[in-house]
Order: C-alpha cells, then sequence, then structure tokens
C-alpha cells in the first residue's frame, strides 16, 4: 500500500518533492517507493527528464484505474469513522429528472433530520448492476419492482398529464383532447409508446399524431415545452411546481393512468447499512405523505 500511496500521489502532483511533503516523506523515499513498484510490475511508470518526471501511457492508464480503488478504500474508512457518531454516507443510483424534480428539493429535510448522514448522487438511466457499480441503491421506475439481485420498495405511483406552456395554452380554441393533434408531442426516448396510449385513450386517430423530437432526458422535454415547441406527456409528480407556478399548463384531456411505478432497488446485504436504514425510512415516509397514506 504504500508504494501505492506514492506512486498515486506523485502521478498526481507530477513530482516526487511535493508527493514527500503530502506523504510526509522525504523525496528519496517516495523516490525509492515508486521505484520498488515499477521493479515489481516491471514496467516504467515516469518517464525522468531532467528534475522533472512525466508519466509514461502504462503509468496514466495505471493512475486512472488506481484512482478509483484508493478512492473507495479512502470513503469506507470514513464511513467506518462515521460509525462513532451514528453517520456515513452511502452512493444512490437515480434517474436525472427524479432527482432533480423531487428528490433533491427534499433532501435539506433529510439532512436536518440526519446531519451526520451524506447522500451521494448518481445519475443513471437503465437497468445495471448495483454491485459491480459500487452503488448502495437505486431509484428507478419499473412495471414491476423487480430488479435482478435487489430488494425492492414502491415509492411512488406514476399519472401522465399532458402539459403545454402558458402560450400555447392560450391558443387553444377548446379543452377538448383533439386539439392536441394540432401541436408537436415530444417524447422522451425511454417511453416512446406513452402518447400512441393516450390517443387510444381519447379515441383519437393515431394518423393524427403528430410525433415531435425524442429526448434522451425529461428536463430536457420540459425546457423544451417551456419554450412552446409543443406538448409533453410527463409525470405528474416530476413538475408539481411547475403546475402550480403556472410555468407550464396541464392541457385538454385527462391524465393518464400508467402501468410504471418508481421503486427504491437495494442489494439485500446493503438494506441494514445504517446510513442506507435512516434513508430508506424517510424516503419511505415522504413517498407515503405524498400519496396521502399519512
Amino acid at each position: 500500500m504504500s508504494l501505492l500511496l506514492a506512486f498515486e500521489s506523485a502521478a498526481r502532483h507530477q513530482s516526487f518533492t511535493r508527493a514527500a511533503q503530502e506523504l510526509s516523506l522525504t523525496q528519496s523515499a517516495v523516490s525509492r517507493h515508486v521505484q520498488a513498484l515499477e521493479q515489481l510490475l516491471e514496467v516504467q511508470l515516469f518517464r525522468r527528464v531532467g528534475r522533472t518526471i512525466q508519466l509514461t501511457d502504462v503509468g496514466a492508464m495505471y493512475l486512472r484505474e488506481l484512482s478509483s480503488g484508493l478512492g473507495r478504500i479512502r470513503d469506507a474508512t470514513l464511513q467506518a469513522i462515521a460509525y462513532r457518531s451514528g453517520g456515513g454516507s452511502l452512493h444512490l443510483a437515480i434517474l436525472p429528472s427524479v432527482a432533480s424534480k423531487w428528490l433533491l428539493p427534499r433532501l435539506p429535510a433529510f439532512y436536518a433530520e440526519n446531519p451526520n448522514i451524506l447522500v451521494h448522487i448518481h445519475s443513471r438511466i437503465g437497468m445495471f448492476d448495483i454491485e459491480r457499480s459500487g452503488m448502495d441503491a437505486a431509484i428507478s421506475n419499473s412495471p414491476d419492482g423487480h430488479w435482478p439481485g435487489a430488494v425492492s420498495e414502491r415509492l411512488l405511483e406514476e399519472e401522465l398529464v399532458p402539459v403545454v406552456s402558458p402560450r400555447l395554452a392560450s391558443s387553444m380554441r377548446t379543452s377538448e383532447p383533439a386539439e392536441l393533434c394540432d401541436l408537436l408531442l415530444l417524447q422522451v426516448a425511454a417511453r416512446q409508446n406513452v402518447w400512441r396510449d393516450w390517443f387510444i385513450m381519447h379515441g383519437l386517430p393515431l394518423s393524427r399524431m403528430r410525433a415531435g423530437p425524442i429526448f434522451e432526458l425529461t428536463s430536457h422535454l420540459l425546457q423544451a415545452v417551456s419554450a412552446d415547441l409543443g406538448a409533453g406527456l410527463v409525470a405528474r409528480f416530476l413538475i408539481e411546481e411547475e403546475l402550480r407556478s403556472g410555468k407550464l399548463v396541464m392541457a385538454c384531456g385527462h391524465a393518464m393512468p400508467s402501468d410504471v411505478s418508481y421503486y427504491l432497488f437495494t442489494p439485500p446485504h446493503r438494506v441494514d447499512f445504517p446510513p442506507m436504514k435512516a434513508f430508506r425510512e424517510w424516503l419511505c415516509a415522504v413517498a407515503r405523505r405524498q400519496a396521502g397514506k399519512e
């Protein structure tokens, strides 16, 4: 470990002298550690150019891979220390729109109740291996709450509503669903069939759909709606503030129930991890209050 720390610090600073200052060692000790590592690996990690050092190609690759591993060791150490005060941290993967529109506005309340716990937010779209990703949990949508190797808890049910900008709303002649046939229908890449289902629910011919551009992120779609580009069909819980403030207007037609819900997914061995347990209990209580179950 001492060899790895000497290399990582020297590579980051591009200097044995500054690495020695950071590690409270002598410059010659850092140099000897790096040389010992090079002998062990049988590759040259640095080029010595006069009084300076530069990473070789293999040295740059080794630094990239090593940094993430050392970072996880540091995080684990800090979490172990934090147990003394009942704190710690957790890494949460979450859909970007759910993070920005729903979780982050509520997160200060969690920190007020749990000042010694940190929640590190990572944007993720789609299903992935939670264990191998280094995440402690994920918040994502699913029709059945199934995620291989994870325990699921339902947080929110989804109800989709058609929304437009105030300017487009004022130009609509009636409140009939057919009014939307005159607008571009904006879509999210992961949910390209929702407008078709909405047209079917309202008995409108699919031939009258004006399929608009496709967006990777719901947040980008909402920005396009605000810019008068067209209509969006989005989960109501993501746009509560925009509807209250009048930045977005619910267009004609009714909300559409969805077969998708939003879940918290946790690997079984992380369920009782103290920071995760505190966050899960708080999150589920917030979701129950929003659903009117408390």
